[in-house]
């Protein structure tokens, strides 16, 4: 079967070719598939991407948090030296003291107060231990503190290095996050293009039913009301034409798969090897093609007779299952331009028969 039917326009009879319109919605719509598949692609690589910047900003977010404690701690024991620092400072001040009090007393009179000689000898020596003793703590003390400032200091300009890469990662973060919504959007937007075009092309291939339909009832005199309902099974035709895509094969006889001439040519051939000729043709150009190999042809219906109508610019090929007075139960492929098989009865009128 063809999809292209006759439109007036005024005076001017313009064929409609519908196989063309459909299968430029199709095209169209494959396009736009191939489109949203790639804004897929790209989308999920972006979303890695994005993932790989979250697993370095939580790194950062792991290192501020490490310098952070190190920058606390280096404050506290900061804290903890100057207390210290200033404890040993108020210490050596009393010690100092008492050593400057002890200088006022003559030596006769600190010998006096001391137990003997001995005793007055470790008293002197004792402060001045205490003395140079504070006053190596102090400095160790000071030492340190210098130390814990300048540790301070390097760990705050790590800590304003890892911040500012925080920024920075964080800026890449939404920059990427934008992007991919915005490449979702756009496949969202090319998938609902591409459900558009296919529903074109389902409209176009409505219509093309109806004209099909048409094309029938003016072949059969107006018997044929309703497009048959396609049938379950495939009438026996190969499973591996019957699943694929229509066209998707060159059967054993030159034919397109799931095309009514296929199917035709399938049914004769499993009964009939060697039935006639092979090759592409237009249903409608069976007849002739018949007639030139020497197969009778005839107004008459009989059972394993190929039935040929006219409707349309292609025609159409049925095979006769039987034969039942004034209607025929025939079985087909592709009736309604779907690549479906049917299994139905119609009237037997109107029909040129090819009796292999």
């Amino acid at each position: 079967m063809a999809a292209t039917s006759v439109v007036e326009i005024g005076s001017v009879a313009v064929a409609r070719d519908y196989d063309a319109e459909i299968q430029a919605k199709r095209e169209e719509a494959e396009k736009y598939r191939a489109e949203a598949g790639h804004l897929n692609k790209m989308a999920s690589t972006l979303e890695g991407q994005l993932a790989v910047l979250r697993q370095q900003a939580a790194a950062i977010e792991g290192l501020i948090n490490k310098s952070q404690r190190e920058h606390d701690k280096l404050v506290a024991d900061i804290a903890i030296g100057e207390e210290k620092l200033k404890e040993n400072q108020d210490a050596l001040g009393v010690v100092i003291a008492d050593l400057y009090i002890d200088d006022q007393i003559t030596p006769l009179e600190m010998l006096a107060s001391s137990k003997n000689i001995g005793d007055f000898l470790d008293k002197q020596e004792y402060r001045n231990s205490i003395r140079n003793t504070l006053k190596t703590t102090i400095d160790d003390i000071d030492r340190l503190q210098k130390q814990l400032e300048k540790d301070k200091l390097s760990v705050e300009r790590v800590l304003e290095e890892q911040r500012g890469q925080q920024v920075l990662l964080a800026d890449k973060q939404k920059e990427q996050s934008d992007l991919i919504a915005k490449t979702r959007s756009d496949e969202a937007a090319y998938k609902k293009l591409a459900a558009e075009s296919n529903a074109e092309a389902e409209r176009l291939n409505q219509a093309q039913i109806a004209a099909n339909l048409a094309a029938m009832q003016q072949s059969s005199g107006g018997g044929v009301s309703s497009l048959p309902v396609a049938s379950s099974g495939n009438g026996g035709y190969p499973s591996q034409w019957a699943n694929a895509p229509i066209n998707a094969f060159v059967d054993s006889w030159g034919m397109y798969s799931r095309q009514c001439t296929s199917y035709v040519a399938f049914k004769l051939g499993s009964k009939m090897p060697g039935w006639g000729f092979t090759g592409p043709a237009d249903a409608k150009n069976w007849p002739s093609r018949a007639v030139a190999s020497g197969v009778a042809t005839g107004s008459t219906p009989r059972v394993g007779a190929a039935a040929v109508s006219y409707g349309g610019p292609y025609g159409h090929v049925m095979y006769v299952e039987a034969v039942n007075g004034n209607t025929i139960t025939v079985s087909d492929y592709n009736l309604g331009f779907d690549g479906l098989y049917r299994y139905y009865e119609r009237p037997a009128a109107g029909l040129t028969y090819i009796y292999f």
